[in-house]
């Protein structure tokens, strides 16, 4: 299942610019590192620089519109993969 549309993630602007975003309980960020893709994904509610460093999942992608593709594809699975964790960032997020 789709949830983060790919076409709504740009590659030339991953090129130039961090581009984040957050579903159900998980952010997510997709930036140029060196010639590839970096995406970071982190429970709710902070951002980035607020983040406990042990709470981030990293993975890396080829520089490509296909490796944009595939990182879009992997930030979808890891919505269902670890559903429990982004639900429980949600409700415990604004308490």
């Amino acid at each position: 299942m789709e949830y983060i549309d790919k076409v709504s993630i740009s590659l030339n602007f991953i090129k130039k610019e961090p581009m984040s975003g957050s579903y159900k309980g998980m952010r997510y960020v997709l930036r140029k590192s060196s010639d590839e893709i970096e995406v970071c994904i982190w429970p709710e509610p902070y951002n980035f620089l607020r983040t406990a460093e042990e709470l981030k999942q990293y993975k890396r992608f080829e520089l490509t519109e296909d490796g944009k593709n595939e990182a879009v594809d992997w930030l979808n699975e890891q919505v269902d993969a670890q559903a429990p964790l982004w639900k429980s960032a949600r409700e415990t997020a604004w308490v």
